[in-house]
């Protein structure tokens, strides 16, 4: 590591942010941030302004603990027609997510949070990606629900498992993914931070 840089910590729980980050090359810890993130859904947020803020929540409450550290925080999100799609609560709102969103153009929104207290540093960023569906049928509804892997998911699905159901996206796959590894890469380098310590 170059002489005065930061150690970088991601503030997520997600293991793909932290796949991406490892594939990435950066040498980093995990802090998983202590933040409520249903207290979010009550605010009038942009789909767009929800996942920067809680981004820049999660990093926050971490830079708290470590301010020396170089935090990163992200949150992702689906923007169906300006309306946000957040993670499913059971088993019948993934279900309704997921016939709304494979009949829907929609967009997919990570937002992206850099703090260092010590080096006043403090970027708040997003990337967008545009997703075009392929129609899910009812029984492959029921496969997905059966599967359980909609839990915990903005959008009930995560393009790693439900790929087919894709018929293009515009814009970043890893933001998709959860974490804009181009954004990230811009943001960092703007900040003379290395890619490899």
């Amino acid at each position: 590591m170059k002489r005065n840089t930061p150690p970088l910590i991601l503030a997520s729980s997600s293991p793909r942010r932290k796949e991406l980050l490892q594939e990435a090359g950066y040498t980093f810890t995990i802090k998983i941030p202590d933040v409520d993130e249903e207290a979010f859904t009550e605010a009038n947020f942009t789909p767009k302004k929800h996942a920067e803020q809680l981004a820049l929540t999660k990093a926050d409450s971490i830079a708290k603990e470590c301010p020396d550290a170089l935090i990163i925080g992200a949150d992702t999100v689906v923007d169906l027609n300006g309306r946000m799609i957040g993670k499913p609560k059971d088993a019948d709102d993934a279900r309704n997510i997921l016939n709304k969103l494979s009949s829907s153009i929609h967009k997919v929104i990570t937002g992206l949070a850099l703090i260092c207290v010590s080096g006043d540093i403090k970027i708040v960023r997003s990337d967008s990606t545009t997703i075009y569906p392929r129609k899910m049928t009812e029984s492959q509804i029921d496969k997905v629900i059966k599967s359980g892997l909609w839990r915990n998911k903005s959008g009930a699905c995560s393009i790693e498992d439900f790929g087919a159901f894709v018929e293009k996206i515009e814009g970043s796959l890893t933001n998709v993914m959860g974490l804009p590894l181009e954004l990230l890469h811009q943001s960092l380098k703007e900040i003379n931070y290395p890619k490899e310590s």
